[in-house]
C-alpha cells in the first residue's frame, strides 16, 4: 500500500538533476494528488481517498510521453464533517489551503510550465479551487490548475452504475468498487452496510458523480450511522477495474490538454 505513484513519473523517485531535467521540456506538468485520512464505514480503510486517487493519477500517466512528474499524494485533507466517526485526521481549511498553496507553488517555482491539483476528496473542492486562485495570480509564467477525478467521466460512470442516485456517495458503490480492485484485501465485505445518500436539499450533491450547484456543511452522522452512504451490495471488482480504465483515460486527456496549452 503506498500514497505515491511508482515509474517513470514519479517525483520521489527521481533525483534532483532529474527533476530540473524534466522541469525544462516544453510544456512540462508537475501533478500533486490531493486526498484525505477519514472513516469510510465499517468496510472501507481510512486512507480509501488517498489510495484512489493515487491509483487514478498512476493509470493516467503509466503510458504518457509527456514530459510531468507527480508528487506523493498529500493525505491530510480537510474533512471535519467526518470525524463523529473517528478515525479521521483533518486540517482546518486555512492549513489545508496553506499547505496545498505551498506545495503548488514550490513546484512552480521550481521551473515547470504548469502545476494541477488532482483532488480525491469531496470536502477539497472548494479549497482546491481557492489555492489555484491564490497561487496563480503571483505566479503569470506557469498555469495552475485543479481537478477533482471523480467529476470527471460521469456520462460514462453514470451508465456503468446500478445503483439509483445516491448510490454511488461516500463509501458507497462507486468507492468500493474500486478498492475491490485495487486493494480487495483492505474491503471488509461482511460489513458493507451503508445507507442511501439522501440529501433533503433539491440542488445539493446527491452523490459523488451527481453534484449540486448548493454548498453546506453537515456533519455525515446525519447521513449514516456508519459512516458509509450509498449502495455498497451493488459494488464489484469488475466495475473497480472498468471505473479504473475510464477515470484514468479521462485524467490522461486532462494533463495532454494541458501539456499542448503549455507548449
Amino acid at each position: 500500500m503506498t500514497f505515491s505513484v511508482t515509474g517513470k513519473a514519479a517525483w520521489a523517485e527521481r533525483t534532483a538533476g532529474d527533476v530540473q531535467e524534466v522541469a525544462q521540456k516544453d510544456g512540462s506538468i508537475v501533478v500533486v494528488p490531493v486526498a484525505s485520512i477519514e472513516q469510510h464505514g465499517d468496510h472501507l480503510p481510512v486512507g480509501t481517498d488517498s489510495l484512489l486517487v493515487t491509483a487514478v493519477t498512476q493509470s493516467a500517466t503509466e503510458d504518457t510521453d509527456i514530459p510531468l512528474l507527480v508528487t506523493p499524494t498529500i493525505w491530510t485533507g480537510h474533512s471535519p464533517h467526518h470525524r463523529v466517526f473517528g478515525g479521521t485526521i483533518s486540517l482546518s481549511a486555512p492549513d489545508f489551503l496553506e499547505h496545498i498553496s505551498t506545495v503548488a507553488e514550490s513546484a512552480v517555482t521550481a521551473g515547470f510550465d504548469a502545476v494541477i491539483l488532482v483532488n480525491g476528496h469531496g470536502g477539497n473542492i472548494s479549497l482546491v479551487g481557492a489555492a489555484t486562485g491564490t497561487v496563480g495570480p503571483d505566479h503569470p509564467e506557469a498555469q495552475v490548475l485543479g481537478v477533482t477525478y471523480f467529476q470527471l467521466a460521469t456520462d460514462q460512470v453514470m451508465e456503468l452504475r446500478d445503483s439509483e442516485i445516491g448510490g454511488m456517495a461516500h463509501g458507497g458503490e462507486f468507492e468500493t468498487s474500486l478498492m475491490l480492485h485495487l486493494h480487495p484485501e483492505l474491503v471488509d465485505v461482511e460489513a458493507d452496510e451503508g445507507t442511501m445518500m439522501d440529501e433533503p436539499y433539491e440542488l445539493g450533491t446527491k452523490d459523488l458523480v451527481k453534484g449540486g450547484p448548493l454548498s453546506l456543511y453537515r456533519p455525515f452522522d446525519e447521513y449514516s450511522d456508519t459512516g458509509a452512504i450509498g449502495d455498497t451490495t451493488l459494488a464489484s471488482a469488475e466495475k473497480g477495474e472498468q471505473l479504473l480504465g475510464i477515470l484514468g483515460e479521462a485524467l490522461a486527456d486532462v494533463f495532454a490538454d494541458i501539456h499542448e496549452q503549455n507548449r
